[in-house]
């Protein structure tokens, strides 16, 4: 139960990087543009921190997840393409697509942090402590870039907000079994790290960044981007 709890506060911590969006009320095509750009650069800066930490256990291992996670949101574009003009999550949203794309990714890429959490409780109450915090404040920064591609396209800071949670929700979820069964969940970690930050890049490359040079320009993108990754690196070195 210790561990659901840990594990439900850092889903609930997603949604604090909708707050920013609650005082912003003027959205232009410029700063949709910028949105995408920096959205962009919090994901690659969290996508290579997922491999370099698989690194750790399996390169191959990481490297075949990529594959994997490649394979799958390639699969569920060509998928969601069927459906070019859904609407989701408020009825102003002109690219629902895209906006479930980035919600599922991030979702599945929750999967692997609950797993983590659970198993750093398996190495004691305290180490799952700091690792259960380590990733809370993690994911304040994954809902930004979750806001930053759903608010500027209609939704409500208050939507993208609790679809940031939801996204989250696979951490409790996952963390209670990989506790129970820490050594098996262990050995597929470096897969699900792989995974997760193989689907990110795609979207980045894919969908984000030509999105972003659509609204804004190419210098404005680029910096928006070594930006967001910059700040993104500090925040988790500042954090661990």
């Amino acid at each position: 139960m210790d561990v659901f709890i840990y594990a439900m506060i850092t889903a609930l911590a997603t949604g604090l990087g909708a707050i920013p969006f609650f005082f912003l009320k003027n959205i232009t095509r410029s700063f949709l543009g910028l949105s995408n750009a920096a959205a962009s650069g919090l994901m690659l800066a969290a996508s290579f921190s997922l491999i370099y930490e698989g690194m750790d256990y399996n390169l191959l291992m990481v490297c075949g997840g990529m594959v994997l996670g490649l394979v799958f949101v390639v699969i569920s574009q060509q998928f969601l393409d069927k459906y070019d003009h859904l609407q989701f999550a408020h009825e102003s949203i002109k690219e629902g697509r895209k906006i479930l794309l980035i919600i599922a990714v991030m979702t599945v890429h929750s999967f692997t942090e609950g797993v983590g959490v659970g198993v750093s409780f398996g190495g004691g109450e305290s180490l799952g402590i700091f690792i259960t915090a380590a990733i809370a404040l993690h994911n304040v920064p994954e809902g930004l870039a979750i806001s930053l591609v759903m608010v500027p396209r209609g939704s409500s800071p208050i939507k993208a907000a609790l679809w940031s949670i939801f996204s989250s929700l696979p951490q409790p979820v996952m963390a209670v079994p990989a506790f129970l069964f820490v050594e098996i969940f262990e050995r597929f970690l470096p897969v699900g790290l792989g995974f997760a930050a193989g689907a990110m890049i795609w979207m980045v490359v894919a969908e984000l960044i030509p999105d972003a040079l659509k609204d804004t320009s190419a210098n404005k993108t680029g910096i928006t981007i070594v930006l967001a990754v910059i700040v993104m690196f500090l925040f988790q070195y500042f954090l661990m």
